[in-house]
């Protein structure tokens, strides 16, 4: 069928948006995700919607057969208290992108888009406070985060290698922290700005001041707003650039920072009780833009404190509606 696009990882946070996007530009959307469709992030029903393990070669050259474009946003993930205990898991992913690009050749797709991520950066560049954003150049020589890092860092080069022994048209989007709506806010795989707007929202609602904070708030990092982010991986997958290219926003704050704005954000101020002794990630890590700028015309729009209040009041609208936890079924028609 004519531009049939099989999005993979549907049930996740970036790949829900990603597959209502498609769909708002009338494309032909396959949805799947290992996750029962119950516990999708997002459910559209104008998508053909599958749960499926996308590790296994059978299900990929299942879902790729009559396909014609694949992305690829499937991944075992969190933030830095998941993957820092969770290697292994985060490692299989790797699973999913060489048995994915395999069936892509086997039924001839035209382009696939695969979702890389931040982790892969040299860490020794990320251990200054005031340490330079990082640059595209700036993943080698080779030094990622253990296990989640080097699983993305290595499928960018099954990537490339099937580019260059196969002509598979690539495109890979290096994800700086995005965060938004419809993204994970409990349970454990929550990323900094919602675990700070879940908590600062918790604390508000049962009277409390204080909440924890994981390291001393002094490590830096850029968010990337969920739309921005669609907005780039549209652009890019359209797009004739076909090497890595950084997806984040350049506006980097401290985690106290972060903290200061839901405050604000919240009309609520909380005091900080910090956890040392908890996984708190490099010291520094921000994007540079120079390249996405110049080769896709792209840059984010969403400041970060706006972006935070977008997804603040969606959170605060959960739990006074229904004191939600993660585990829910969003559906848009």
């Amino acid at each position: 069928m004519k531009n049939r696009y099989l999005v993979v990882g549907a049930g996740g946070f970036i790949g829900g948006h990603l597959v209502k996007r498609l769909i708002n530009l009338k494309k032909n959307v396959i949805a799947v995700d290992i996750k029962p469709i119950r516990h999708w992030f997002q459910v559209n029903n104008s998508a053909k919607n599958f749960c499926a393990d996308m590790s296994l070669h059978n299900n990929c050259l299942k879902f790729t057969k009559k396909t014609n474009y694949v992305l690829n946003l499937a991944c075992n993930m969190g933030g830095i208290g998941f993957i820092e205990n969770n290697k292994t898991e985060c490692m299989l992913s790797v699973m999913i992108n060489t048995n994915l690009l395999r069936s892509c050749i086997k039924n001839k797709i035209k382009k696939y888009f695969f979702s890389s991520s931040a982790c892969i950066y040299n860490i020794s560049l990320q251990k200054k406070i005031n340490s330079r954003p990082l640059k595209e150049t700036d993943a080698y020589p080779a030094m990622p985060e253990d296990g989640y890092g080097w699983e993305k860092l290595f499928s960018e080069r099954m990537c490339k290698h099937f580019f260059e022994d196969y002509g598979l048209k690539i495109r890979i989007g290096r994800f700086h922290n995005v965060y938004g709506p419809y993204g994970t806010f409990d349970g454990g795989r929550e990323k900094a700005p919602a675990a700070i707007c879940r908590k600062i929202l918790l604390a508000k609602l049962k009277k409390k001041k204080q909440i924890e904070v994981w390291g001393n708030g002094k490590q830096r990092r850029s968010f990337l707003y969920i739309d921005d982010c669609i907005n780039a991986i549209i652009r890019l997958f359209n797009s004739k650039f076909s090497e890595p290219i950084n997806i984040g926003s350049e506006e980097k704050v401290s985690i106290n920072q972060l903290i200061n704005y839901v405050e604000k954000i919240s009309n609520y101020k909380v005091k900080k009780k910090y956890k040392l002794n908890m996984p708190k990630g490099v010291n520094n890590r921000s994007s540079d833009n120079t390249l996405i700028k110049k080769v896709l015309k792209w840059n984010y729009s969403y400041s970060l404190y706006k972006g935070l209040s977008k997804t603040f009041h969606w959170m605060e609208g959960l739990y006074l509606k229904n004191n939600v936890s993660l585990i829910q079924k969003f559906t848009t028609k």
